[in-house]
């Protein structure tokens, strides 16, 4: 049950890294990064919680479970 759960952190994580990517080469974060120098909030957001929850995600299935013997 708990792989299950990592496996769907770090299949969502790696959907918002996907969708980050794409928020910060829209038009809106274009104009963002012109006045501001970095993309919109949504984006920088985005990418950000997709890297946290892959890594949590990928470190729950890289665990050992712990069984007794």
């Amino acid at each position: 049950m708990y792989k299950a759960f990592s496996l769907a952190l770090l299949v969502g994580g790696v959907a918002l890294v996907i969708f980050g990517i794409s928020a910060s080469q829209s038009l809106s974060s274009d104009i963002s990064r012109f006045f501001t120098g970095s993309p919109t909030d949504k984006a920088i957001w985005m990418l950000l919680g997709g890297a946290v929850l892959s890594i949590v995600g990928l470190a729950g299935l890289l665990r050992r479970s712990k069984t007794s013997a």
